[in-house]
């Protein structure tokens, strides 16, 4: 790395230069501690046609670095199209990329610290001309932050990766305590209807969580917190999985196809359950969020409840709104993320207990919003009104459609830096390596 940089050298509109520099340092921490103390073999092994090896992903993410932060800003290139190809998301689907002639685990990380080292001179040049040439593209730093934020959305994109080896016993995470269960508050919550600003113009926001706009929320109840793993086991030992009612037809097809009879990393273990984390088996945790579901099974799961999951709308105003009509950044307001109020990295490695987090609520009550499981909602991925793609349209618009269900909220394996109350994820109805739970809602 650089030397620390004190926020006074940078003034004015280039303020935001402190906020870069720690964030690439915050997100490149990230990357080397989980991977770096692995054997090469993990590293370069495609445990699951679901994932990367995980060597794609670092040589990769330093790829999206050099194109953004070395070649977009008048630098000469480290690399040329070979090396683009090999690490284009879109040209190499996942499941073919365990077949291509990668950089080795040494190789993959060099190439990351020979950029990162180029993009931190640039960064520490940076002036207003450059602003002024750039446009949009350095205002606020919004390069930066997007570059930063991607290398942390493959870090736990790693870590579910890891979720799938199993040829050993992983500790990938530096875990720490979580809180212990308080006694829980009523199960659900009213949110009154009314007008409510959704989205996001600040800075280091993506396409899609912009332009700010107003939608109309009709009233609506959601659940205090993420359904557990004892309520979904009860929707199990009911014949959830069985009874065709619960299950829209592709969901249906889904279940049959896959022959899905329990959550994935789910096993039966005499009398009762157990799950893998990480290569080692451990009793369920009944008190915990339920994870490692796709979304036909949370929608099934809802329709046996007699309730639905929430739209896109309905979660963002649950954690959003305020009795000021002001809009938060995090549920509970404008204060970065800490362990009173969220379970992100770099704590247990689960999600913790629902009640855990009190101070996390947001201002109708709701807990456990931000952290522990992404929370699928009923909503397709689509544009706001006044979408625009930036930079590129390849980072939002050509998903948008009924394709990919949104998800919001975060996982225990997010970094705090990276979530916030507008930030939407999507993924394909089917997929359950992801760490995704979900709540319930119903009308009012």
């Amino acid at each position: 790395m650089t030397r620390s940089m004190d926020a006074r050298e940078f003034g004015g509109a280039l303020a935001w230069k402190t906020r870069a520099l720690e964030a690439l340092a915050t997100s490149r921490g990230r990357l080397l501690d989980l991977l770096r103390p692995l054997p090469p073999e993990v590293l370069v092994t495609q445990h699951s046609p679901l994932m990367s090896p995980a060597v794609w992903d670092v040589a990769h993410v330093a790829n999206y670095e050099e194109q953004w932060l070395v070649r977009a800003l008048g630098e000469r290139e480290l690399s040329g199209p070979e090396t683009d190809r090999l690490y284009d998301a879109l040209r190499n689907p996942r499941r073919t990329r365990g077949e291509l002639p990668l950089l080795g685990v040494d190789e993959a990380f060099d190439y990351a610290e020979q950029v990162r080292a180029r993009a931190l001179r640039r960064l520490e040049s940076v002036n207003d001309e450059d602003v002024a040439r750039t446009g949009p593209l350095l205002d606020g730093g919004f390069v930066y932050g997007m570059v930063a934020q991607h290398e942390q959305q493959h870090v736990e994109t790693l870590a579910a990766t890891l979720q799938l080896v199993t040829s050993i016993e992983l500790e990938p995470l530096p875990s720490g305590p979580l809180p212990l269960a308080r006694a829980l508050r009523s199960p659900e919550v009213h949110v009154p209807g009314g007008p409510f600003e959704m989205g996001t113009d600040e800075a280091w926001a993506y396409d899609n969580e912009r332009p700010r706009h107003e939608v109309h929320v009709p009233a609506f109840f959601i659940d205090r917190y993420p359904v557990t793993v004892g309520q979904f086991l009860a929707f199990m030992d009911d014949g959830g999985y069985r009874n065709r009612k619960y299950w829209t037809d592709a969901g249906w097809a889904f279940r049959q196809g896959e022959h899905v009879e329990q959550p994935l990393f789910w096993r039966r273990a005499g009398k009762g359950w157990e799950r893998r984390r990480f290569g080692t088996w451990e009793p369920l945790r009944l008190d915990e969020p339920v994870c490692h579901v796709c979304w036909h099974e949370a929608d099934a799961y809802a329709r046996w409840a007699g309730r639905r999951l929430p739209t896109e709308a309905e979660w963002e105003k649950a954690a959003a709104a305020s009795s000021g009509g002001i809009a938060r950044r995090y549920p509970w307001g404008e204060t970065p993320p800490d362990g009173s109020r969220a379970n992100l990295w770099p704590r247990g490695g689960h999600p913790a207990p629902v009640g855990s987090f009190p101070a996390g609520a947001s201002a109708f009550g709701v807990e456990q919003l931000i952290g522990d499981v992404w929370e699928w909602t009923a909503s397709d991925f689509a544009p706001y009104p006044g979408f625009r793609a930036f930079p590129y349209p390849e980072y939002s618009a050509v998903f948008f459609g009924s394709d990919y269900k949104v998800l919001r909220g975060g996982s225990w394996a997010v970094a705090p830096d990276t979530i916030r109350n507008t930030f939407r994820n999507w993924d394909y109805p089917i997929r359950r390596q992801i760490f995704a739970g979900f709540r319930c809602a119903r009308d009012a």
